[in-house]
């Protein structure tokens, strides 16, 4: 019997099996009968090589797959190590914008909040530079009015023209008699008793009345005028406030007589005309006054022509024509004495002494109830 393969007791190797082998083609037995004796002899050597060609393949393939098993974990490791930077790297960059973002948020809250202070300091600013505003048109009217009434009230007079209002000697002694009070709110014309100029031919009567200086007082005033100032502590204002201003502004309601006070002695008050419509009332301490019957300072009943107001206060207060006389007698000393403190008045010490000896005198009439009676 046939066969295409050599038995194994003529000496050769095993075949291979499961072994494909694309470039030979395997023949059948009746392929092989009629090949020479040569072609036998090579069909045995084709095995052999076959094996070798495929344990050649074999190794060249473990190392090729060696070689890629390498490289691809050498790739893994490659990527796996950028790939870690990068998340490292992402978790830098969210580190750093959450601190922008914090950062940010605390910048804008420190903005609005230095916004609204700015914006509440100039509000502040605003109001505060609105009650000066106000302030200083008050002082103005006040200031132009006082300059009125010093044009009105010559302090330095010259002997082609003297002042009446400042030297009684001068005046009539039919007219003269007891001063009752500073006329200094009146009109000129009702104020002045008649013209006595010498160019019209009348004779001045001399007034006999006599005077002397007080040392003591004018010892006091000499070292207060060195340095003028509205301190109630120095000895000359003390005792002004002690003989003359303390007494000639207590009044019967106490509580509305500190507030005259402080008001006169900041310069605040206000005393004005009472017009002929009725005007609504106002309460002080805890009794209705201000009628125009009814005084508010004193409470007793009279006819009031005059209402005073404190500050900036809307309150009015009724005053009899009594407490107006003992208001202004201390209004008018408070105006002398701020003129001398501001420079104004250019005289020597025995004139101005004899000015303010003259408005204590009329503080002193005001007090014990002497004021001019109005038409």
């Amino acid at each position: 019997m046939c066969s295409g393969q050599p038995h194994p007791d003529e000496g050769h190797p095993p075949p291979l099996e499961a072994v494909p082998v694309p470039w030979k083609s395997t023949v059948s037995c009746k392929n092989h009968r009629e090949s020479s004796v040569g072609e036998e002899t090579q069909g045995e050597e084709g095995p052999a090589a076959t094996q070798l060609d495929v344990s050649r393949l074999r190794s060249s393939s473990m190392e090729i797959r060696e070689k890629g098993s390498e490289f691809l974990k050498e790739e893994l490791h490659k990527a796996q190590k950028e790939l870690k930077l990068k998340d490292e790297e992402c978790e830098r960059l969210s580190k750093v914008r959450e601190q922008l973002e914090r950062e940010l948020e605390e910048l804008t809250a420190s903005l609005f909040e230095e916004a609204h202070k700015m914006v509440r300091e100039a509000n502040m600013k605003q109001a505060a530079s609105e009650k000066q505003l106000k302030e200083a048109r008050g002082k103005i009217d006040m200031l132009q009015a006082e300059v009125t009434a010093l044009k009105t009230l010559v302090i330095t007079s010259t002997p082609a023209s003297p002042n009446r209002e400042l030297h009684p000697q001068l005046l009539s002694p039919a007219k003269a008699g007891p001063r009752k009070g500073h006329l200094r709110h009146k009109s000129t014309s009702s104020s002045l008793c008649p013209a006595v100029c010498p160019a019209a031919g009348h004779i001045l009567a001399q007034d006999k009345e006599g005077k002397e200086v007080d040392t003591t007082l004018f010892a006091e005033f000499q070292a207060w005028r060195e340095s003028p100032t509205l301190d109630k502590t120095s000895p000359f204002l003390e005792r002004v406030y002690r003989e003359d201003v303390s007494p000639c502004l207590d009044f019967t309601m106490q509580e509305l007589s500190a507030l005259v006070r402080a008001a006169v002695e900041d310069n605040t008050l206000t005393i004005e005309p009472v017009a002929s419509q009725t005007l609504p009332t106002v309460k002080v301490a805890a009794v209705e006054y201000g009628s125009t019957n009814t005084c508010a300072l004193s409470g007793l009943s009279r006819t009031c022509r005059h209402r005073i107001r404190l500050g900036d206060s809307e309150s009015h207060y009724y005053i009899s024509p009594s407490s107006r006389a003992r208001i202004t007698a201390v209004c008018n000393f408070f105006t002398y004495i701020r003129y001398i403190q501001q420079g104004l008045v250019r005289q020597d010490a025995e004139p101005m002494f004899w000015e303010i000896t003259r408005l204590r005198k009329e503080m002193s009439l005001a007090k014990l109830g002497f004021f001019p009676q109005e038409a």
